[in-house]
């Protein structure tokens, strides 16, 4: 049986069967990075176990960052706001993949990772910055999930077409938004 391999930076080819390491950072760890997380822990479960931290955690998760993965049955317990430090020592998971989801992140020093991951920025507005009513709050959120999971997409997919091209899962402007269902809607969730 022939099983394709995966192949990205500073790494050989690796049998596609494995389950890899994903870390999503952010400054704050209370919104993006969180929804990343949540999305890829179901979306891609089994394959791959998906991570979030940040250089500067809040301490805490946003609700509607939990509003919105609920709203669209995704699990929403065990998250919480932690440093990427979290990360970084003997005993963290080993990362195969970085992806930053916010500017500031992006333009930080980061740490020193184990095992050289390969990494790529996602930039992604803030939801938790909008101000405004509960409902723009809410919009803002919902967008930043719907790009999120697009994005998502294009990891889960790529290994199980052979190899995975961190430039083609972080071609920002090409990437569409997928239809929601109609019960999803601004203001309902």
């Amino acid at each position: 049986m022939h099983l394709p391999t995966l192949v990205h930076a500073n790494r050989s080819p690796q049998k596609a069967d494995r389950t890899y390491n994903v870390l999503f950072l952010c400054t704050g760890t209370t919104a993006r990075s969180i929804l990343a997380e949540g999305i890829l822990r179901k979306d891609g479960a089994g394959r791959f176990n998906a991570y979030s931290a940040g250089s500067q955690p809040k301490g805490t998760v946003n609700p509607f960052a939990l509003k919105v993965l609920r709203s669209f049955e995704y699990p929403t317990d065990g998250y919480r706001s932690k440093s990427w430090d979290t990360f970084t020592g003997p005993d963290a998971p080993v990362m195969d993949f970085i992806f930053t989801v916010c500017d500031s992140a992006a333009g930080e020093a980061c740490p020193v990772w184990p095992g050289h991951p390969a990494s790529a920025h996602w930039g992604i507005e803030d939801p938790a910055a909008v101000q405004g009513t509960d409902i723009e709050k809410e919009r803002a959120f919902v967008q930043a999930f719907r790009y999120l999971k697009n994005r998502n997409l294009l990891i889960k997919r790529s290994p199980s077409a052979g190899t995975l091209s961190i430039k083609n899962a972080c071609s920002c402007p090409e990437v569409r938004l997928a239809p929601l269902p109609n019960r999803l809607a601004v203001g309902h969730l």
